[in-house]
């Protein structure tokens, strides 16, 4: 990182923050506005709340019961589905994968209109009893914020990806009243094994804590949830049972992926308009909660209930598998809202259920199964520790989480290698080297060793210059008959205005690969929804037949590369 560069990003982040908090304090305003009138006014149901967040710890059911539920369930994914499919379809979902693909692999660049499109579908949908959480609309709200204003003021591509990050960091801590631990997640969630973007984190630690005390001066300091004082295990055989809770909760957070993108995969198969969707998966959801209204909204109520173990062992059960079915009802059919409530859920009634087994106070292993559950589930152990010890205040419960949160993750990555689906964040890439934002880099640093002459080159190549190769017009021979090769698309050709998934490439040209699209002076990784543009200068690696039809849509080579851009 270039030092000059510091005082201009400290001046980001802080800004950030407040834009974060602020953003923060809207969305909830505009959810609580949601609910009073979905669930309240149109179906006489208040479930329980956090005092904390201004909540009242009971349920309240009107005098017609829960049968106008399934009604308000429907029509609030109907209203969602038809803003987010008309307006901006990269809205639909849980928001925070949106956000690690823009990193990777545009930029951080997010549209201006997702922002506001996605703060009022996820105050529709999960006003409206929509199983999901705030924040991943969070998450993708600020990032949007973010990516706006890198873009108003002309940032690189570099800096505009570490202020979307700084963005997600600010508005997941004004939502947690976390400012550490989300810092730590917005780094974290990036990437599926233990890696993190440590460029950025301690901009996103200065973004955070604004837009901490951005929110604390609307809301108060106190953690989200209520602990006992002295939680902490005291015997080997307490610590024996959270290591038995972490590995149970690997199993959990290897099954929830699975069944939230299995059933995604279901929705997408049905041959109906996209915006009906989530008007579905409410009803889904909405006859569910006839019999377990516990599963609507965040259920962040019910998690304080669990923790003070209220509920009983056959509930906690229940509501265990009722809430991945409601989430992936909920977000998988379309609809607009987070993961990571659900999946807090999950884990609070997974360790809820072995306190209740095992006769034991409840409230230190619902807030270790909290962690355990969704650090193996979202592959983010480190950050989900200290997210949850400040939103519970439960610090004295570090150690025993971090042995569970382990666990769970060690058990979750042995099990998903047989899973189609091996994190609830399909935009996660394993480490750095294998992020399109880094791969740029890698192939600069690759070529400028190269140019140096510091390494051996065979002889054929040794006078070789890659990018006169390639604006020559010669194809670079490789092994098992492979070239390659660049050329520029031509402005009349069928694929200008369609993504790589839409030409069938693999149809279109068999084992042929764009390896790279060079768009002006911007290097992007291509992905099966990148937009080809007239004019794209591709970089090629095709077997001799692909590449004659690859050819068809390529003007000559010499403008295909300029020697520059390499």
């Amino acid at each position: 990182m270039q030092n000059e560069d510091n005082p201009r990003l400290i001046l980001d982040a802080v800004v950030l923050g407040v834009c974060g908090g602020l953003s923060a304090q809207l969305f909830v305003w505009m959810l609580r506005l949601s609910s009073h009138f979905f669930l309240g006014t149109l179906a006489g149901f208040y479930p329980p709340g956090l005092p904390a967040d201004g909540g009242v710890l009971r349920e309240a059911v009107g005098p017609h019961g829960l049968w106008l539920i399934p009604l308000v369930t429907t029509l609030g994914g109907l209203i969602s589905g038809i803003l987010v499919y008309k307006l901006a379809p990269e809205t639909e979902g849980h928001g925070t994968d949106v956000v690690v693909k823009a990193v990777h692999w545009t930029g951080g660049t997010i549209r201006t209109r997702v922002a506001p499109i996605k703060m009022i579908a996820s105050a529709l949908t999960i006003g409206s009893g929509g199983s999901a959480g705030r924040e991943g609309p969070t998450a993708l709200i600020t990032a949007g914020v973010g990516s706006a204003y890198a873009e108003w003021l002309h940032r690189s591509t570099r800096e505009k990806r570490l202020i979307v990050l700084m963005g997600m960091a600010a508005g997941l801590a004004a939502i947690f009243r976390s400012p550490i631990g989300t810092a730590l997640f917005a780094v974290e969630v990036l990437y599926g094994g233990i890696e993190f973007e440590a460029e950025a984190l301690l901009y996103c630690m200065l973004s955070s804590v604004v837009a901490y005390m951005v929110n604390g001066s609307f809301v108060g300091w106190q953690p989200l949830f209520v602990v006992p004082a002295q939680i902490a295990p005291t015997t080997v055989s307490e610590y024996g049972l959270f290591a038995m809770l972490g590995v149970a909760s690997g199993v959990v957070a290897t099954a929830l992926p699975e069944i939230f993108y299995r059933i995604r995969d279901g929705f997408l198969a049905l041959k109906l308009p996209p915006w009906t969707k989530p008007a579905i998966g409410g009803l889904g959801l909405g006859l569910l909660a006839l019999g377990l209204p516990e599963v609507l909204g965040g259920g962040y109520g019910w998690i304080q209930e669990a923790i003070n173990g209220q509920l009983a062992l056959k509930v906690l059960v229940a509501l265990l598998a009722a809430k991945i079915a409601g989430m992936s009802l909920t977000v998988s059919s379309g609809g607009s809202g987070g993961v990571f409530a659900p999946s807090l859920f999950t884990g609070a009634m997974l360790g809820g259920a072995f306190a209740a087994v095992a006769n034991r106070p409840a409230a230190g292993l619902v807030v270790v199964g909290m962690c355990a559950v969704f650090g193996g589930a979202a592959r983010v152990p480190v950050a989900t520790l200290l997210m949850v010890a400040e939103m519970t205040g439960g610090y004295q419960l570090l150690v025993p989480a971090c042995l569970a949160v382990t666990l769970s993750f060690l058990v979750q990555m042995r099990l998903s290698k047989y899973m189609k689906y091996d994190s609830l964040y399909e935009g996660q890439v394993v480490g750095r080297i294998d992020s399109p934002a880094h791969r740029a880099e890698h192939v600069g640093l690759a070529l400028q060793i190269l140019n140096t002459g510091n390494v051996a080159l065979p002889m054929q190549l040794s006078h070789l210059h890659l990018a006169a190769l390639l604006q020559s017009g010669i194809a670079l021979e490789l092994p098992d008959n492979e070239q390659l090769t660049a050329g520029a698309l031509k402005p009349d050709s069928p694929w200008v205005g369609k993504s790589i998934e839409d030409i069938a490439l693999n149809k279109a040209a068999p084992g042929a690969r764009i390896l790279a699209i060079l768009r002006g002076t911007t290097v992007i990784t291509p992905h099966e929804r990148t937009i080809l543009q007239p004019g794209d200068r591709l970089l090629i690696l095709a077997g001799k037949e692909a590449q004659a039809k690859f050819n068809e849509h390529l003007a000559s080579p010499s403008a295909a590369l300029q020697r520059g851009d390499a």
